[in-house]
């Protein structure tokens, strides 16, 4: 029997919009596929336009060779194109950790940026800018 995840999601589609609240222990490369999978499945279900990942994990992100890999994985599995992505960081400490996933996402053609609290997402996704 596979081990359970260690995470869990809750979705709200509100119009336009898909949130994703994810919880859980995070610091693998795997386990980070495996939610951001997750995540697109709902995303290729629903067809938002915009997608809020609202990241509550405990444990660090992946090392950025890793980020890397996953932003890979992430743009070959097709689950995000044309998609605006806010990703809000619950941990202060860790958002220079993830903003290296936000480069590597820009520069394989994502549009997708990182905050540090869910108004600032919110209004990005809503208005655009940088």
């Amino acid at each position: 029997m596979p081990d359970a995840p260690t995470f869990r999601i809750a979705f709200q589609p509100h119009g336009t919009r898909l949130r994703a609240h994810v919880a859980g222990v995070n610091g693998t490369l795997e386990t980070t596929v495996a939610y951001w999978t997750a995540i697109g499945e709902q995303v290729q279900a629903l067809k938002p336009r915009e997608l809020l990942v609202v990241d509550d994990m405990l444990g660090d992100p992946p090392p950025p060779e890793q980020l890397q890999a996953f932003v890979h994985a992430m743009a070959d599995s097709g689950f995000f194109d044309g998609l605006r992505i806010a990703y809000v960081e619950a941990h202060d400490h860790q958002i220079p950790l993830v903003e290296v996933a936000e480069i590597f996402a820009r520069e394989r053609g994502f549009d997708a940026r990182v905050f540090g609290n869910e108004a600032e997402a919110a209004v990005w996704l809503r208005y655009g800018g940088e």
